[in-house]
């Protein structure tokens, strides 16, 4: 059988002489080696993220400074005005980074605060109520879909069109778990529609699943009635197993096939189902979410990041690339949907946000991480580069060099609407002692 370099990295092989260097052929994911054999043990590394940073914050001045900024964010948090499913998801999802890190400073106070806004703006979503959007359930593709989409396809992003469903449902999941966390009774309340949105874009044995279907009526349905009998959802809708990625294409047809933009949002939707996992003391979902994460975060590693010793792809492009913009099946695009090819501060930003716990893991080799920060900085000379996108830079500065990003994130004026200086603090000085 034909392997690819994400493959062999992971692959145990049964002999030494399993591999086959006369049987390669280049392909756009790498070199197709010949393995032999009929089946594969692939073993990655297993992952162990929970709610909080790694290795904490012990310095009490660092943990004040957090405090301040925390205090300041969380009095500024008002009504979502947004219909959008990823706006608000990318909302709810920062005010439940707030909720965490005021656990991990020892801010107790302040959570009831956050508590009550996640509740004000995540039940609205759960029973239908919202008025500016709703999540619907679509029998016909056998998926979520939205409101808004169904009368205008484009709307959410193609959400109507499955688009970038684990992007979106992952935010809605990050903050129903920490959420459920914060007030067992909610999440008691609505573990079924959690678990709908979990099994939309990651449903793995439907059997194993099934426990939460006698509440789904709460999603009303679009186009038909739904059969009880009837698997709701296709097993792993996103997530590709030869690849070992996901793509965030839907249902329109391309030229160059599948593709995939934000890995880091990607990652962040199977970690999210693993900590909701967490929240209902679920070890199957958690153990799933982990997995399908630390396979994320691998195949981004080996077909996204690009560093200047690499091989994966031609000099041509590697010479003058960190990182891969859209990667299709068939190309890889420097550009992004919304950006062109030079943006390298929104190039980067992509492929970071939103900044939770498994950041470190995706950006644990440093030496890659100076590399494509470097590229970065010379373009946020530019008057058009946003603080927001400016922020992700900075973040992934203060993995080798904290006490200037500090000083960078500082003179910031603004954030990304999934960010915040409370966030971004709590990142460097989670970074300090490494």
């Amino acid at each position: 059988m034909l392997s690819l370099p994400m493959h062999r990295d992971l692959m145990l092989y049964p002999s030494s002489d399993c591999i086959q260097l006369s049987v390669t052929y280049r392909s756009m994911d790498g070199d197709m080696v010949g393995v032999v054999g009929d089946s594969w043990t692939l073993n990655r590394t297993p992952i162990s993220v929970g709610w909080h940073s790694s290795k904490g914050i012990s310095d009490q001045q660092q943990r004040g400074a957090i405090a301040v900024a925390l205090m300041k964010d969380v009095a500024a948090l008002s009504e979502i005005t947004t219909g959008s499913s990823y706006f608000y998801g990318k909302a709810v999802a920062r005010a439940a980074r707030l909720a965490l890190i005021a656990e991990e400073v020892g801010a107790p106070d302040i959570l009831v605060r956050i508590r009550d806004f996640l509740d004000q703006s995540m039940t609205p979503w759960m029973e239908g109520t919202l008025g500016k959007n709703a999540f619907l359930y679509d029998e016909k593709w056998g998926a979520l879909t939205t409101k808004n989409s169904c009368s205008n396809p484009q709307e959410d992003f193609g959400f109507g069109l499955y688009n970038d469903h684990h992007y979106h449902l992952g935010y809605f999941c990050y903050a129903g778990a920490v959420l459920a966390k914060l007030d067992p009774t909610w999440g008691k309340r609505y573990k079924a529609h959690l678990y709908t949105m979990v099994e939309d874009f990651m449903t793995s044995d439907h059997q194993r699943m099934d426990h939460s279907r006698q509440d789904r009526h709460h999603f009303h349905h679009h186009h038909t009635k739904v059969s009880r009998s009837k698997a709701l959802f296709p097993r792993y809708r996103n997530f590709d197993f030869w690849v070992l990625h996901s793509w965030a294409g839907g249902l329109t047809e391309f030229l160059d096939g599948r593709n995939q933009e934000s890995t880091s949002e990607a990652v962040n939707a199977y970690y999210s189902a693993a900590l909701l996992g967490l929240a209902f003391g679920d070890l199957y979902l958690m153990n799933i979410g982990l997995t399908l994460t630390a396979l994320e975060i691998h195949s981004a590693q080996v077909l996204w990041h690009i560093p200047s010793h690499g091989t994966m792809y031609e000099q041509e492009f590697s010479s003058s690339q960190r990182v891969v913009g859209v990667l299709w099946a068939n190309k890889r695009d420097a550009g992004l949907w919304f950006a062109p090819a030079h943006d390298r501060p929104c190039r980067l930003g992509i492929q970071v946000l939103p900044i939770v716990p498994v950041t470190e893991i995706l950006f644990q080799d440093i030496n890659y991480v100076h590399e494509l920060v470097e590229w970065t900085l010379p373009d946020l000379s530019r008057a058009d580069v946003s603080d927001g996108w400016r922020g992700f830079v900075y973040a992934l500065q203060a993995i080798y060099a904290p006490e200037e990003a500090l000083q960078n994130v500082l003179k910031l004026s603004s954030h990304d609407d999934g960010n915040s200086l409370t966030n971004l603090l709590w990142w460097i000085y989670t970074r300090w002692s490494w």
